[in-house]
């Protein structure tokens, strides 16, 4: 409990002496954090099952109704989901099936890439607010140089302070980047699927017209 305490203290210093801006990069990290555990849940519920249903609706649109399938459809709670439920609905309604599905999926789409925008902003605005942050200091080093008439070690310590806040900058970026990296490997691969789910329901709808 006393190792806990002296770490904490520590930390608070070392945070204090990386000067004002290290509140903006502390707000830039618990953002990082905040929107990674957001988009994981929601990536979570997005994809969850999205394959098996898909393999569920080939074999529902060849040997069932159209009313049929969307109920199906209409039951499944991934994002491919979605879309095939729009493009069925048209298809029930004789509507334009291919305006249908690309509508849902931009939809989609632009639901799944929410928020990732800001990790980006993150990656690039943590260094340089850290940079900031170490300009400053470096600025006022100088002026408490010159005001204890040249002392080597007045200059020195307050640089080292300085180089807190660029050091902080970094390792919030970097987070951010890994955070970024992740989830955009993530939105690739529910998008893909998304494009099965699109081709899928297109196939059935070209099929229905050549029967009519």
């Amino acid at each position: 409990m006393k190792l806990t305490g002296e770490i904490f203290l520590e930390t608070a210093e070392i945070f204090a002496k990386g000067g004002p801006v290290m509140y903006l990069l502390l707000i830039c990290s618990v953002a990082v954090a905040a929107v990674g555990m957001e988009r994981f849940r929601y990536y979570h519920y997005a994809a969850h099952g999205g394959e098996e249903f898909l393999s569920a609706l080939r074999g529902r649109l060849k040997a069932q109704s159209a009313a049929e399938v969307l109920s199906f459809c209409r039951q499944e709670t991934s994002s491919a989901g979605a879309i095939a439920s729009a493009g069925v609905a048209a298809l029930a309604a004789g509507e334009n099936v291919e305006l249908a599905l690309n509508i849902a999926h931009d939809e989609e789409a632009m639901k799944l890439r929410a928020r990732l925008n800001w990790l980006s902003m993150i990656v690039t605005l943590a260094p340089l607010l850290g940079l900031l942050g170490t300009i400053s200091g470096m600025i006022e080093a100088f002026n408490i140089f010159s005001l204890q008439a040249g002392q080597p070690l007045a200059i020195t310590g307050g640089i080292g302070e300085a180089l807190i806040a660029t050091a902080t900058g970094l390792c919030v970026s970097i987070f951010a980047l890994i955070v970024h990296t992740y989830f955009a490997q993530r939105l690739d691969e529910i998008l893909t699927t998304l494009d099965k789910a699109v081709n899928i329901v297109l196939a059935l709808g070209k099929e229905v017209a050549e029967d009519d």
